[in-house]
């Protein structure tokens, strides 16, 4: 009995699988032409994406140019800086450390940095598992944090010490999150202490190399430079981009100075999918995962073990966002359904994090099992009939996509940052009009959208909400310089 309980939940689950890719295949080309507009839109450098389910990379897309004064376009291997990132890595090492006995999460930090306790300093007394939920009260950056502006080099372990003494504790141990790039720093130093090595020999061979991740690494390498992709600044303090140069992040690297790529990161946080992948135990992966503190009282994110948890609609979420001088970066996975999704970009507020929800909130769509069927009774429906109504169209008010989301059609505005907030539901009555059944009744909702097509079949106008009627868009030919913001 148990044997045939077990081979039936197995087909159940195989099928489900096989329905969900099917239905995130049907929805990637919209994704690529969404994301597509908001790089023309925030005339990002490049942006790299990748996608991932039940452990494999299930659809990558590179966008723009990973230098664009030298007309290089990006490509998935080119590497970015992905900062922050890198406080999962070294949590991950801590947490095989702890597996294997070679340190306790409740070890007190004085214990591996010796500086600490000759000092004085509360910082010795805070424990591992504190500094790696950012419990300690270790002051975010230090004093002098222009190290981020590029204006001086990154800290060594001497002046990353004097950082850290020079004022460094600001609350109480335990008392209250706050954030520390200086409290992670400091657990690169505890990982050498334990190791015997140095922190980035420590997590190649501990992380990187047992994943095979080939384009990630712990701090910038200069024997690939050409590989790396060009950061670029923001439009904050000028209405032109200017490039920013890979410096290395020396004593910090275990807080920001991890490289890799979207598809080398979706393959490690599979690897933290409650029940998939072979580094961390699950119980290890529950303790890093789970809401340790809460960022924002009231807010839906907060941070367990080198993760951030947070929320993408109804799906719960881990991951980590990162920030280099002249790279933004995103990923979220879903530690139940095996969901990864990572963004690159190359700007100085790069919209990694707009980018990576949005696509969570379109394949969620494509999979929503109380989505309404796309045709009204009697209309046969199929790929073609789907595929040759979607479509971008424009007029002077703006645009509107009729988008293909799994086997059905939405009406999405492609400028909003979150393509799921005000959507209109579709309905096809023939194959030249499509009736909005369901969305925000200021709009046109139960009105006809009306196709006209030349003799070649091809959509040369649609008349919708208003009787406006609004032409195919595409985006425009421009140079690389005027796409990406630099002139």
């Amino acid at each position: 009995m148990d044997t045939m309980s077990t081979t039936t939940n197995d087909t159940r689950t195989t099928a489900t699988d096989a329905t969900t890719l099917a239905a995130y295949h049907a929805t990637f080309p919209y994704i690529r032409d969404w994301i597509a507009y908001k790089v023309w839109q925030l005339r990002v450098p490049g942006v790299q994406v990748a996608v991932g389910f039940r452990g494999e990379v299930i659809w990558t897309e590179s966008y723009g140019y990973a230098d664009v004064e030298a007309g290089r376009a990006l490509t998935d291997d080119d590497i970015f800086r992905i900062a922050s990132h890198s406080k999962t890595f070294t949590a991950t090492t801590l947490l095989l450390l702890a597996e294997r006995g070679a340190l306790r999460l409740d070890d007190t930090v004085g214990t591996y940095v010796p500086a600490l306790t000759e000092a004085g300093s509360p910082i010795a007394d805070a424990t591992v598992r504190e500094l790696m939920e950012h419990g300690a009260g270790v002051l975010r950056d230090g004093l002098d944090g222009d190290y981020w502006s590029l204006t001086r080099p990154f800290p060594d372990e001497d002046e990353l010490l004097a950082l850290v003494l020079d004022e460094g504790s600001k609350v109480p141990v335990g008392s209250s999150f706050n954030y520390s790039n200086l409290g992670y720093s400091l657990l690169g130093l505890v990982i050498a202490a334990v190791t015997g090595t140095s922190f980035n020999d420590a997590v190649r061979e501990l992380v990187v190399e047992p994943l095979g991740l080939r384009n990630t690494g712990p701090d910038f390498d200069p024997a690939r430079a050409e590989e790396f992709v060009v950061g670029y600044s923001g439009f904050a303090t000028d209405r032109v981009r200017h490039r920013l140069p890979h410096v290395d992040t020396r004593a910090m690297a275990s807080a920001t100075g991890f490289h890799g790529t979207a598809s080398d990161l979706v393959r490690y946080f599979s690897a933290h999918v409650i029940g998939q992948g072979e580094l961390l135990d699950d119980h290890s992966k529950r303790l890093a995962q789970r809401k340790a503190w809460t960022a924002l009282k009231g807010a839906d994110d907060g941070y367990g073990m080198g993760f951030v948890v947070d929320e993408v609609g109804d799906r719960g979420v881990r991951g980590h966002s990162g920030g280099f001088p002249g790279h933004i970066t995103q990923s979220l996975f879903d530690p139940e359904s095996s969901l990864v999704v990572s963004v690159m970009t190359s700007a100085a507020a790069g919209p990694a994090t707009v980018i990576a929800k949005g696509v969570i909130r379109l394949l969620d769509a494509a999979t929503d099992p109380a989505a309404t069927d796309a045709g009204t009774d009697g209309v046969p429906v199929d790929d073609a009939l789907l595929d040759s109504l979607a479509g971008r169209f424009g007029n002077p008010w703006g645009l509107a996509d009729v988008a293909r989301i799994g086997d059905r059609l939405i009406e999405i505005d492609p400028v909003a940052p979150d393509p799921m907030a005000s959507v209109t539901t579709l309905q096809i009555v023939d194959r030249d009009t499509v009736r909005m059944t369901a969305g925000n009744r200021f709009g046109s909702i139960d009105e006809d959208i009306r196709y006209e097509r030349d003799d070649d079949d091809q959509v040369v106008r649609v008349r919708a909400g208003g009787g406006m009627s609004m032409l195919p868009w595409s985006l425009p030919d421009e140079s690389p310089e005027v796409a990406a913001g630099l002139v």
